[in-house]
């Protein structure tokens, strides 16, 4: 139990996983030990070291295909006398591990959607949630009964001490009580999605929502009490052994300790997001979050880390940067704030926070009932006057920086301006240069790459034009783009056309003068103007047209001269590739022959590492209606289908998983690819998705651009089924993807997708997006972004 008047203090950080600590549980053996849960796709087993204060990975289990959501122990048993580890991923499945295995015992299928929640009861029963709005009862490795009654996804579930009562927390806001399958009761209360249970004794229990609320609750029914202290969204609940005192973790950074219905002490940590926590035997809580670091705190002097590792978790806390839209600070006016002289006086309660302006930033501190005194924890970005530094760095545009790098696209061409701060993101950076200079996005790694290398370990300078310049000649063939010398300004070096605008054709002219793109009117809008919904519903296929069909034809002929005899083209073959390419370029009036398309078939059967020009004719080919009904009519769209998802395995070549995407997004300009993609969604989808592992800002464009074009099909035929499983792909690509290109495509697909549509939104609300998108809301550049974040969170 939490000691009256004690305090809790940091006892290790624990690095191992590579992405958001997801999911904790309790160990049962060894003793002292926990499991933890990632989007890294492992679960890890921690022990104590035997020194007291730090942890030891025992060793690390793989077995999901995608994000693990959530763990739990199922108790010994006769067979099994340590127990099992249960652990729910975005695969759908459920893995069962041996605690000294590394790979499953057993794998359990049946949900359709995430497993995003666990939980054990006797003789082996295990409990599972899912997004598919089910929750299932499985004993061993067989599924014994499914619980339906819920709307929305299930968050949380838990297996009551009484046999054969079992609770469910869902997207609908409600908790629901289940006996032999059958629903009981029905609690309702919370105001937004429910997202953790936890069990206090055989009568009670508790409930944390995404209304910032926590719950107690009787089994009869009666909300006994409502606990509030976080800011935003609470996502894990955890209960102390033996009393009625519990722990919870939210959106607003923070760890809370609550002792007899009051918030005893918060905890922040240096990451947004606080996904879950458990309680250990001994009293100590285990906290995962979105940094992927697990950390330890304690109320025991024995196990406190050293005075040196406090002093680095609390550094590490005051270079935090916090946004005031997702904590507790409220409207913020920089010029109205106090100076360090505020910090003098002392604070009124644990937790509370003060903000000072110091040499023009915005800091935030908090008070530590325990230290007596103001620990900071963060500086606060986004606020009026947060970011005028006077510390003699480089002005820029009437703002200051670390660095600002003049680059040179080419010996002829202008000079650009790059502003950079050491706390940016450098690949964030790098896309806003790209974008406000109308340079090819094919550079983004190389840009990045050049902050990186050219910011590491540097002192503040001036500008200069010493350093290096990210670009290289431009007369290299790139699959599925054009050289960056060719890019013309305003151009979108994806489609060929001006950059991408919800609403217009995919071959629209770039934006001349003074004419806005959003709009097509003159640049000057009032400021009181309403922005106009211009971005959804879609209504027409986003395609990938640009080409430079000299390079193309080169490179084939390149690597056609190094081919196998086997698949060697003649040069009749090759003149036939050149006419098709001419004829579906718009080059010629002439249309494609079958003696054309059937030497392309041949082309796209090379080998994978030189098949690429050929998937690259493809792509620009399949835009043809007479190619287009070839392909994808029914005689042929069995073998093109399996040649272009074969081209889809995440462990083959990048460029050729990039132009099959594209070729299936162009596929949807007639209606006989249309027809052909639809009928085939399911399995274009699931291979399709698996290509959202890498870092391929292209192939995560091309990925979102093929949901897109669902999304505008779906949207048309209204079909219930498709659209799940085409929300469920955006929610899963948008843990993952960066590129702000890539994500406005996944917001126009959201939109279109629950435009008019209730069950939609409830759907999209029940799986998470609305948190997940909530962060693009406050993207300055592309504008286009943020704009169309609002509208589609307006409707959610």
């Amino acid at each position: 139990m939490a000691g009256e008047g004690s305090t809790f203090r940091l006892r290790c950080s624990l690095l191992g996983h590579g992405q958001d600590v997801r999911g904790l549980t309790r160990g049962l053996f060894p003793e002292g030990s926990f499991v933890s849960v990632s989007r890294d796709r492992t679960a890890r087993l921690w022990a104590p070291d035997g020194l007291n204060r730090g942890f030891t990975e025992m060793h690390c289990m793989s077995g999901h295909s995608n994000f693990v959501s959530c763990v739990c122990i199922i108790p010994p048993s006769d067979l099994y006398p340590r127990g099992l580890i249960a652990t729910g991923g975005n695969d759908h499945n459920i893995c069962i591990f041996t605690v000294d295995s590394p790979a499953p015992l057993y794998v359990l299928k049946g949900h359709k959607n995430t497993v995003c929640s666990l939980s054990s009861g006797k003789f082996g029963t295990l409990l599972s949630g899912s997004w598919d709005t089910t929750a299932k009862v499985w004993l061993n490795d067989r599924c014994m009964m499914t619980l339906q009654g819920h709307t929305a996804a299930i968050w949380a579930v838990k297996i009551l001490p009484e046999q054969g009562l079992m609770l469910t927390g869902s997207a609908d806001k409600t908790i629901k009580l289940w006996k032999a399958g059958r629903c009981e009761r029905t609690f309702t209360g919370h105001e937004d999605c429910v997202r953790g249970l936890a069990i206090l004794s055989e009568m009670e229990f508790l409930s944390c929502a995404n209304d910032a609320s926590v719950r107690r609750w009787q089994i009869s029914g009666e909300c006994l009490q409502v606990y509030y202290g976080h800011t935003n969204y609470i996502y894990s609940i955890s209960v102390f052994p033996r009393c009625k005192d519990f722990v919870t973790t939210g959106e607003d950074r923070s760890l809370r300790i609550w002792k007899q219905g009051e918030c005893a002490q918060t905890i922040r940590l240096p990451a947004q997001s606080v996904w879950c926590c458990c309680v250990l035997d001994n009293g100590d809580i285990v906290v995962g979050a979105s940094d992927g670091i697990i950390r330890v705190f304690t109320e025991s002097l024995e196990r406190t880390a050293s005075a040196e590792e406090i002093q680095a978790f609390e550094n590490e806390l005051a270079q935090a940067s916090i946004d005031p839209k997702t904590g507790d600070l409220g409207d913020i006016n920089a010029d109205d704030l106090p100076g360090r002289e505020h910090l003098k006086d002392p604070g009124t309660r644990d937790g509370q926070t003060r903000l000072i302006k110091d040499n023009g930033k915005v800091e935030a501190y908090q008070w530590s009932v325990s230290e007596g005194r103001w620990i900071k924890i963060g500086d606060v970005v986004g606020s009026s006057g947060a970011t005028q530094q006077t510390s003699g760095k480089v002005l820029f545009e009437g703002k200051e920086y670390d660095y600002v790098f003049t680059i040179d696209v080419n010996e002829n061409g202008p000079s650009y301006k790059l502003p950079y701060n050491i706390t940016d993101d450098p690949w964030l950076t790098a896309y806003n240069f790209l974008q406000k200079n109308d340079l090819n996005p094919m550079f983004l790694d190389q840009v990045a790459k050049f902050i990186m290398d050219n910011t590491k370990g540097q002192t503040l300078l001036s500008t200069s034009n010493q350093f290096s310049d990210p670009f290289t000649g431009a007369g290299r063939y790139v699959p599925g783009s054009s050289s960056g010398s060719s890019t013309i300004a305003g151009a979108d070096p994806f489609t060929g056309a001006g950059r991408y605008v919800p609403g217009s054709a995919s071959n629209t002219v770039p934006p001349v003068g003074g004419v806005d793109p959003f709009t097509g009117m003159d640049a000057y809008q009032s400021a009181a103007a309403k922005v106009e919904n211009i971005y959804f519903p879609k209504k027409d296929a986003v395609t990938f047209d640009q080409a430079n069909p000299t390079q193309i034809l080169g490179k084939l002929k390149e690597l056609n001269g190094s081919a196998a005899e086997e698949h060697k083209l003649t040069e009749d073959d090759l003149i036939i590739l050149e006419k098709l390419l001419s004829a579906t370029c718009n080059t010629s009036t002439e249309t494609p022959t079958a003696q054309q398309l059937q030497t392309l078939w041949r082309a796209i059967n090379w080998p994978e590492d030189i098949v690429f020009p050929a998937l690259d004719i493809l792509r620009l080919s399949v835009r043809h209606p007479t190619v287009n009904e070839n392909f994808c009519s029914e005689k042929e769209h069995v073998q093109f289908i399996i040649l272009l998802l074969k081209f889809l395995n995440p462990k083959g070549k990048q460029a050729n998983q990039l132009l099959a995407l594209r070729a299936l997004c162009n596929c949807f300009v007639s209606h006989a690819g249309q027809k052909l993609m639809m009928e085939q969604r399911d399995e274009i989808m699931t291979q399709a998705i698996e290509t959202k592992s890498g870092n391929n800002k292209n192939i995560h464009i091309a990925l979102a651009t093929l949901t897109l074009n669902y999304a505008v099909c779906l949207h048309k035929v209204n079909n219930v089924e498709g659209k799940a499983q085409c929300l469920s792909v955006i929610s899963t690509v948008m843990e993952v993807v960066q590129d702000l290109e890539a994500i406005f495509r996944l917001l126009v697909a959201l939109g279109t997708l629950i435009s008019d549509d209730t069950n939609a939104v409830q759907l999209a609300k029940s799986l998470g997006v609305d948190s997940q998108i909530k962060k693009y809301a406050s993207v300055s550049e592309p504008a286009k972004v943020k704009e169309c974040c609002r509208f589609v969170l307006n409707l959610l």
